[in-house]
C-alpha cells in the first residue's frame, strides 16, 4: 500500500509539473483594474444594473504604489467584483484628486480597454435590471448578432 501511495505521489507531482509547463500562467482567468470617477457609482451600476457580487477589497498604500509605478503618491483603495462563483474580477478603483474624464461613447472613442462582455441567460431580464437601475441603454433594441459571429 504505501508502495501504491508513492507511485501515485510522484505520478502527481510529475503530472503537475507537466501542466505547469505547459503553460506560463498560474491561472486562466485575468483581474481587469478599472479607474473610475465616482466609485460608489460604479459600484452600484455593476452590481445592481449588471448583476456582479463585490467581494472583500483591498487597499494599496501610497509609498508601494508609487514604487510599483501605479500612482504618483497617490493611496489607492480598491473594490473588486465578481460573476457567480467566477474566477475573473472587476477591480474598481478611485484615485483621489484626479477627475479626468474618458470619451466612452463608442468602442472607437479611445484607445485602451473599450468594453468587457457579459455573458447573460436572458436578454429581457437584463433589460429589466438595467431599467430598474435608471440605465438606458445606447442600442436601439436587443440586437441579434450575425451568424458568422461567434462570441
Amino acid at each position: 500500500m504505501k508502495t501504491l501511495f508513492s507511485t501515485f505521489f510522484a505520478l502527481s507531482l510529475f503530472t503537475h509539473a507537466l501542466r505547469s509547463e505547459e503553460s506560463a500562467f498560474a491561472t486562466p482567468t485575468i483581474d481587469l483594474g478599472v479607474v473610475v470617477s465616482d466609485i460608489e457609482k460604479a459600484v452600484t451600476f455593476y452590481t445592481k444594473a449588471i448583476g456582479f457580487t463585490e467581494v472583500t477589497g483591498f487597499n494599496v498604500p501610497a509609498d508601494f504604489a508609487k514604487d510599483a509605478g501605479l500612482t504618483d503618491t497617490k493611496e489607492l483603495k480598491i473594490r473588486v467584483l465578481v460573476l457567480g462563483e467566477g474566477g475573473t474580477k472587476l477591480k474598481l478603483m478611485q484615485v483621489e484628486g484626479e477627475s479626468k474624464k474618458a470619451d466612452n461613447t463608442h468602442i472607437n472613442s479611445q484607445l485602451g480597454f473599450s468594453y468587457i462582455t457579459v455573458n447573460i441567460k436572458s436578454t429581457d431580464e437584463a433589460l429589466k435590471r438595467l431599467k430598474a437601475a435608471g440605465v438606458k441603454p445606447i442600442a436601439k433594441g436587443p440586437v441579434p448578432l450575425p451568424a458568422n459571429l461567434d462570441p
